[in-house]
């Protein structure tokens, strides 16, 4: 049986790491972080994740400022709002949750976030920077994955890893990371022929691709680490689940993760450290 991988634990522990920092760096600059997120509309799903990142922002001391609208307003009004907190400089981090109403262009919006508040991760500056090798925010759930296996001191050098999902926000950028660690990296999409064949030669596997518990044990090898990203409902039981079929591939891991209390606290968690990183490089500028 495998060793199972909490991002609920390795979470805690590094906002409280983190929570530490912030005391001492209040000391030196005479503020906290401070991070503001941009609510549009009243999709349960996006208030829920809002208010986790609220919760978890007071927790290490970050102080979080949630502007909530309606679905009716203006791309322009969205556009006027965030120009705005661009040029305050007590606001460090700049949060849009997705995804925006359909008249609102979402590209367009998040490329007018300052790339030194981007605390997501997703603006061009900062994805150029994740592929050129150079300075920049990167996205918050592909470095908590590596986060994850660096926990476990899981050798990456050398591995074949597999990533089945090819998203701007989770696979693409994983892939980079991984590939800048010298593993051998494979992206398998839905266009992917003889998946099956490609996912049992990974050392390790990430499943990043939305499709419920779509990963299953006869298409790994045994020992092999496998991470779900997905956050999902079991349509059997409504439960949250994820894109591996934990019961059957977990026989088969050396470790594995669980959804939830695997990827989603460690996303949160690099949320609030890259606010962090935000907070500091605005009085290294200035």
């Amino acid at each position: 049986m495998g060793i199972i991988i909490s991002g609920t634990k390795l979470a805690a522990t590094r906002k409280e790491t983190l929570r530490q920092a912030i005391v001492e760096a209040k000391l030196k600059y005479d503020r906290v972080p401070r991070l503001a997120v941009i609510l549009v509309g009243n999709d349960v799903g996006s208030i829920s994740y809002v208010k986790g990142k609220e919760k978890a922002a007071l927790e290490v001391g970050i102080n979080i400022t949630t502007y909530h609208y309606d679905d009716s307003i203006t791309e322009k009004e969205l556009e006027d709002k965030i120009i705005s907190l661009n040029h305050d400089n007590t606001v460090d981090g700049i949060l849009v949750q997705l995804p925006l109403p359909k008249h609102i262009k979402q590209d367009k919006i998040i490329d007018l976030i300052s790339p030194n508040k981007d605390v997501d991760g997703f603006h061009p500056y900062n994805v150029a920077s994740l592929y050129l090798k150079h300075e920049g925010i990167l996205p918050c759930t592909p470095k908590g994955v590596i986060a994850l296996l660096d926990s476990k001191n899981i050798s990456i050098e050398g591995k074949r890893a597999v990533v089945v999902g090819r998203s701007n926000i989770v696979g693409m950028p994983l892939a980079k990371m991984l590939l800048d660690r010298n593993a051998t990296v494979t992206i398998c999409h839905s266009k992917t022929k003889d998946l099956k064949e490609i996912t049992k030669e990974a050392d390790i596997l990430i499943a990043c691709l939305g499709k419920a518990k779509f990963i299953t044990g006869n298409m790994v090898k045994d020992g092999v680490t496998v991470i779900d990203v997905g956050i999902n409902r079991d349509k059997e039981t409504n439960k949250l689940c994820g894109d591996v079929d934990f019961d059957s591939v977990y026989p088969h891991a050396a470790y594995i993760t669980k959804v939830p209390g695997g990827v989603g606290p460690m996303t949160i968690c690099c949320l609030l450290e890259n606010t962090y990183i935000a907070y500091l490089n605005q009085f290294k500028r200035n």
